[in-house]
This record gives C-alpha cells, structure tokens and sequence, in this order.
C-alpha cells in the first residue's frame, strides 16, 4: 500500500501550530494531527478544529508547553485532554490512551504511548487517521482512507464493544453516515446501531440533543432521518414523532430553497412534531432546550395547524422569527415568499395608544379600559397596524358605543 500524504492546506502553517509541535517534539518527544482534521483536509473540507495526540504523559505536556511561553489549560486532564493556546489559536492535545473498563457513559482509560492502541479505542475508521505535522504523512491502522474514499463509515473492530463503550456513538454513526456516508449503510456497523438502540435511554439529555441538533442541521438530512425512523432510533429519543413528518420535512426544504434562508436545527425539529404545543413544550423539557427554545418551539407548533393567520398579524402574536417558521412549515411556496417578503425589513409594532389617552376620555379607571384597550388593539392588528390617527378614531368608535 502506498503511503498517503497530508494535502497542503493553510491551517497547517499556523503560527500557534508550529510552536506547540515544536515544544513537544523536542528532545525525543512526538505529536501527531488526529481526527476530523486529517479527516476533512484528505476530503478537502474546510478544517474548524485541529486537535493533536501525544505519548508525552499530561504533565509533561503541560511543562513542555508553559516553558515555550504557551498558555494551557487543563481542560480534560482526567481524560488526558489538555487545551494549548498559542497566537490566538487553540488545540486540544490528548496523550495515547487504551480503554481500560466502561460503564457506557464515561470509559476509564489507562495512559499508553502505542498510536494503535489509541486508534483501537477510536469509533470509526475515518475518524482514527493520525498525521505527522511536519511531513503530512499518514498512520491508517484500520483501512479509513479506504472507507474515507468508499464512503463506508465502519466502527473499528467490534461494533458492540465500541458502543458499549459510548452509547452515544450511536447517533454518531447515523451523523457521520449523513455527512460521509455512500452507497448502503455496513452492514454490521447498522445492525449493532440498531440492536443498542434502547442504550441511547441511558445518555444524558443534553448529549442526544446535541447530536440529533448536528444530524438536523446538515443541507438535507431527509435520508438520514427516514432511516432512523425506520430504524427505531427515534421511537427511542423522540417518541413524539408526527406521522406525517416525511411530507413536513419535504414541504420545509422547498421552502427554504425557495426563500434562500438558513436552515436553524430548530425549525428542522418543529418539523418532525405534530402541530400541538403541549406535546412541543414536552419535547423541550425533556431534550433540555433553553427557555426561548422552548417557547419557540411550542409557538410554532400551535398555530402550524389549520388556516394561517396573516404573516404579520402572527409575528404580532408570537414573534417574527416564529411567523416565518410557521410559513416555511406549514405553506405552499408562493405564500411562504410573499409571507418572508412582509416580515423582511419589518418589525412588530407596538400599539399607539395608553390606558391614560382612555381615561382622559372619561372612562374610570379600571377593567373597562384594559378591554378597550384590548378591543382596539384587535382591530388596529385585523387592518395591519395603522397609524396613530387611524387608532383614535377606533377608539372613539368603541367609547361611541359604550355611552350610547
């Protein structure tokens, strides 16, 4: 087999970079590139985070580092993980480990300085690629640049061990298999997935939401999603499932080519639901989500069902970002680009008029002018927020009727 050389990519000179490899290459020490970074440049994707691994024990890690004037933080000693910041640039680096025990959640790792025991503990094969910083050249022990050029996405070894080990790669493997993948699913990778399913009840809330925000944020996770929902997978994380979603989910990418935004994992969620804020507050709570999320989330699903109220007149009931999800949801293109083109530029307006401008009018204090206030704002919304002269005359109209 030949040997498989790093392309040249810019992240690869950085100044921080060459310091940190530098310190802890000296006197007989080694570092390695590993992972997503070696990974994506041999896709020649775009590279976020450059993470290293060393034999060099923690400490020395931290030594080497601090006396070559580089900041580190002890980010995951435990786990051997330390964060090096140099020139503005962060790297984790994490000394060579081999598992030692595990209960699923958290492996207990054992120190090691042989790079095919770490890339052994590794989940995939296209994720356990290790490079020299200085040559480019890359260590394969499991055939992942062979699966990296199929598209295959395969757990090293034993696919039940390596789940055992995490429950949540899992979830990992239908990510990596939406971002990477090709062709049918390996077979014994899926069917371990599949089998471990109701392990995925053991994580915590916030790691399932985390990875299902990651799968529900790619361009089109429509296949992906099919698949986990045939798979059983989302009977487990997300038993809510509308039945419908497939048609949801097909309607919400026209729309959003159709309107060229962003597409937020939020409003990807929104779409597996059935349109009931009770059951999307549920869903929430349950995945953790913040108070805003929440609150989104349960606007949108209530007023996804039936006729839908004019765009403005539902931004001014749950907000513009929720208006706008409601239409991407939940109608044809043609109204969803003339509902966009309403709230673009446009902000909720705020009623121009106070309980003091009715009380100079003569009403008492009290319920009365909170249900004309009330009454005049219905109809300021219902003729899409006139002006202040115009909300005058809707007033005196309704006091009108009141004396007569």
């Amino acid at each position: 087999m030949g040997m498989t050389v790093l392309p040249d990519a810019a992240w690869r000179h950085g100044e921080g970079l060459r310091r940190i490899v530098t310190a802890l290459q000296a006197r007989g020490g080694a570092v390695k590139l590993v992972g997503g970074a070696v990974r994506d440049t041999l896709l020649g994707l775009p590279v976020t985070d450059i993470d290293l691994a060393t034999p060099l024990m923690p400490d020395q890690v931290m030594q080497r580092l601090e006396k070559a004037g580089i900041k580190v933080v002890p980010t995951g000693i435990a786990h051997g993980t330390v964060t090096a910041i140099a020139s503005h640039e962060r790297h984790e680096i994490t000394t060579l480990r081999r598992d030692v025990e595990t209960d699923g959640r958290r492996a207990t790792v054992a120190f090691a300085d042989d790079w095919r025991e770490d890339a052994a503990r590794r989940d995939f094969t296209i994720n356990a690629l290790y490079a020299d910083p200085v040559t480019g050249a890359v260590d394969d022990f499991f055939g992942g640049i062979a699966d990296l050029e199929s598209g295959c996405i395969r757990f090293i070894g034993d696919a039940a061990t390596r789940i055992a080990e995490d429950h949540l790669r899992i979830l990992r493997f239908y990510r990596f298999a939406a971002r990477f993948g090709q062709g049918e699913l390996d077979p014994d990778s899926h069917a371990a997935v599949v089998a471990a399913r109701q392990s995925l009840k053991s994580l915590s809330r916030e790691r399932v939401a985390d990875e299902l925000t990651k799968i529900l944020s790619l361009p089109d996770p429509r296949a992906m999603v099919a698949q986990m929902a045939e798979d059983g997978i989302l009977a487990v994380i997300l038993p809510e499932l509308a039945p419908d979603f497939t048609a949801t989910l097909d309607r919400l990418l026209a729309n959003e080519r159709t309107v060229g935004v962003d597409p937020p994992a939020l409003r990807r969620l929104a779409a597996l639901l059935p349109p009931d804020a009770a059951i999307a507050e549920q869903v929430a709570s349950r995945l953790r989500l913040s108070t805003r999320q929440r609150k989104h989330l349960a606007a949108v699903a209530g007023q996804r069902a039936g006729a839908l109220l004019p765009a403005r007149q539902l931004a001014h009931k749950i907000g513009i970002d929720a208006a706008s999800d409601v239409y991407l949801l939940a109608a044809a293109p043609s109204a969803v680009a003339e509902a966009v083109a309403s709230l673009t530029g446009w902000a909720v307006p705020e009623l121009p008029l106070k309980g003091g401008a009715i009380i100079a009018r003569g009403i008492t204090a009290g319920p009365e002018v909170a249900s004309l206030l009330k009454a005049v704002e219905a109809e300021w919304v219902a003729e899409d927020f006139p002006d202040a002269a115009r909300v005058t005359e809707l007033l005196d109209q309704k006091i009108g009727r009141l004396s007569d």
